[in-house]
Formats: structure tokens, C-alpha cells, sequence
């Protein structure tokens, strides 16, 4: 369930509900691809930064540990011992990522594992078995993310096939959420919105997806190396035609400023690696703009990393000690870095939605959008 609760200019402050508990929006949620942040996060951990939802690999964990697995074990709440909402991407990333090693037919995809090798096939139909293992509370829908850029006739018939996989995907959850052992039994699916950059098929499909009255909406196959402006067209195209009444999920993005801007926008969902990934490698971001912690100049720096931030890491921790974690390639580095930036984009949307209550969002825009874009 969702409801809208206020909303400014494009922009929206919600409220979603589902069977492991209610998320205010606009969200970011945490990218855990293996039941596991990247940076030695734990459960717990999340719990301490302000994690509303975590969200987690179908492709990834159908190899391993294996989908079976994690049912057995009593589903991947348990299994990672998350008691939040719980969101799984469908594997249909995985299908534009390995596009190398794969074949896309009407029935659905075979592709070689990454691990191994070994061949796999995956429908629609299988995407939503294994995510019903899982027992996350969204499921997303199996669709492709053709590459960009991309031909327009290859575009529209993948758009029409994606449209098609849908339609399969309520069928089959349905079907697997009827069990008398499901796992999660309000287990939601989500569609997703494609068709390149190209605006008709984006709205056709959003007006197609639209009619299948799904519980919520994600925009995909966006941020894979179109200019950022470009990105915000495509959402100022689509949004008009996505419900009202159902959240917005703009998938794989992304830095501060295209949240701030996205959110503008009338988005209300986020996931992105990018926190994790750029703390890995000593980028942390700050209400000032992002800083490199191997620079040199933070060798003496006593310090936090950020004056303005109240994480567990800036509390205790300075930026030399971080430098030379860094420099001596100490694994408390990561873990650090990575714990402070989920908390940075925790506490993001969570000052948008403060701004969205208070009805000052069009300052907080103004303030931030481009600053937390600047590297100092």
C-alpha cells in the first residue's frame, strides 16, 4: 500500500507499507547484492545508519547460495537476519550486463553463469519462482535493458517482449504467492519501464505496463551512459503517465544531485552502488561535496570526515586515521568509509523528506543540488 502524503511542484513525500513494515519516502535504498553490503556491513549495522529497505540480487543469489537455499533457511529476512522491507531486482540486469554471453528469445534468456560458466535460462516464470524462494516483499519484474545506445526498432520489440514478460510475471507470482508454503505471500511485483531513450516508446510502455494495475512502477534502463540531462527528459516524459497513487522506483541511480533533482521529478524510490563502491575506494561524499581521503592533505587532518554528520564513524573517527587505513590497505578502511556514505545518502532522503513536510524542498533543491555535486 502507498499513499501520498504531500507534495510540492513534481515532488512527493509517502508513505509505503508491506508485510516487514512501513518506508517513508523518498527512500535509498541499500544495495546488499548478495544478502551482504560490500564494505564488511552487517544486519546490524544497517540498523544503526537509518536503513529503511535493503535490496538484493535475484541473479546473484539463484547462483549462490541458491534460491533453494535461502527458502530452506526460511527466506532471505531470516537468512540475513533483516527484519526491514526487503526488495530483489529480477535478474534482467544481469541480462544487459552479460549481453556477451547471452541469447534473448520470446520464451526468455539463456546466458552463461559468471561463475562458471555453466549455461542458465531464465523466463519470466523462473525470475519469479526464485524470487518467491527469497520471499523479499517487492519483486521485481524479468524485463531486458537494451544497451545504449540503441537501434529503434531493436528497442520497440524489446520494449513489446518486456510488455509481454509482465503479463507473465502477475501471472506466475500470483500463482506462487497462492501456495500454502510461500514464503512471503504478499509478496508485490513491480513493472518496469523501458525503451531506450527514445520518449514515444517510453510513454507507450509506460501506458501499457500502466494497465496491468501493478502495486508500484520503476523507470529502468536509464543511467548506462546517457548524459544526465538526457535521463532527466526521459523521467519528465514518463512520469505523467505512471499512477498517481503507486510509488516511482527510478532504478540504479545515483549521485546526490540526480536524486535531489529526481525526487523534483516525482520519483520516490533510489538504489545505487555508488556509495558503497566510491567508499571502497576512499571517495566519501559530505554536505560540502565529495572528498578523496588518500590525498595527502588529510595525513594530519584530526578532524571527521564530514563537521556536519552525526554517524558512527564521524563521531569517533578522524581523517587521518581513515588516510592512513586507506594508505596501509587496512580492511577497516572499507568498512568505515562505506558505513559513513549509507549514512550520507540515508540522511539525504531523509532531509528531503523533511524539507518535503516542512514545504521547503524548492530551497533545500537550491542549496544542495549542484554543492553535493562539487569534489573538495
Amino acid at each position: 500500500m502507498f499513499k501520498v502524503l504531500k507534495t510540492e511542484g513534481a515532488a512527493r513525500r509517502g508513505e509505503f507499507s508491506c508485510p516487514h513494515g512501513t518506508v517513508q519516502t523518498p527512500v535509498f535504498m541499500n544495495v546488499g547484492t548478495q544478502a551482504a553490503i560490500k564494505g564488511a556491513l552487517s544486519a546490524a549495522d544497517l540498523e544503526k545508519i537509518g536503513t529503511q529497505i535493503e535490496l538484493s540480487n535475484t541473479y546473484h543469489l539463484h547462483l549462490r547460495p541458491g534460491d533453494e537455499v535461502v527458502r530452506d533457511m526460511g527466506g532471505l529476512h531470516k537468512f540475513m537476519t533483516w527484519d526491514g522491507p526487503i526488495l530483489t531486482d529480477s535478474g534482467g540486469f544481469q541480462v544487459f550486463s552479460l549481453a556477451g554471453l547471452r541469447k534473448i528469445k520470446e520464451e526468455g534468456v539463456t546466458f552463461a553463469s559468471h561463475l562458471d560458466g555453466h549455461r542458465i535460462f531464465m523466463g519470466p516464470e523462473e525470475s519469479m519462482r526464485i524470487q518467491s524462494n527469497l520471499g523479499s516483499d517487492i519483486a521485481m519484474a524479468f524485463d531486458e535493458c537494451v544497451e545504449n545506445p540503441a537501434k529503434y526498432q531493436y528497442a520497440k520489440a524489446s520494449c513489446e517482449r518486456t510488455a509481454r514478460w509482465l503479463a507473465r510475471c502477475k501471472e506466475a507470482l500470483a500463482r506462487y504467492n497462492a501456495e500454502p508454503d510461500a514464503v512471503n505471500p504478499g509478496q508485490q511485483l513491480w513493472g518496469i519501464n523501458q525503451g531506450a531513450t527514445f520518449k514515444d516508446l517510453r510513454i507507450w510502455h509506460m501506458q501499457e505496463i500502466a494497465k496491468l494495475d501493478l502495486p508500484g512502477y520503476a523507470i529502468g534502463g536509464l543511467a548506462v551512459g546517457e548524459p544526465t540531462e538526457v535521463m532527466y527528459e526521459i523521467i519528465e516524459a514518463v512520469e505523467p503517465y505512471m499512477p498517481k497513487d503507486r510509488p516511482r522506483y527510478l532504478m540504479g541511480v545515483g549521485t546526490p544531485s540526480n536524486i535531489i533533482e529526481s525526487v523534483a521529478r516525482g520519483v520516490d524510490f533510489f538504489d545505487c552502488v555508488m556509495p558503497a563502491r566510491n567508499a571502497r575506494h576512499a571517495k566519501l561524499f559530505t554536505w560540502q561535496g565529495s572528498i578523496n581521503l588518500k590525498n595527502a592533505k588529510y595525513t594530519r587532518d584530526d578532524g571527521p570526515i564530514d563537521p556536519q554528520c552525526v554517524c558512527p564513524v564521524c563521531r569517533r573517527y578522524s581523517r587521518a586515521y581513515l588516510h592512513h587505513l586507506f594508505k596501509a590497505e587496512e580492511m577497516l578502511a572499507m568498512r568505515l568509509s562505506v558505513m559513513h556514505n549509507l549514512y550520507f545518502y540515508n540522511t539525504l532522503t531523509r532531509r528531503i523528506r523533511d524539507s518535503l513536510d516542512a514545504g521547503t524542498f524548492g530551497d533545500f533543491r537550491a542549496e544542495y543540488s549542484r554543492k553535493l555535486a562539487e569534489k573538495i
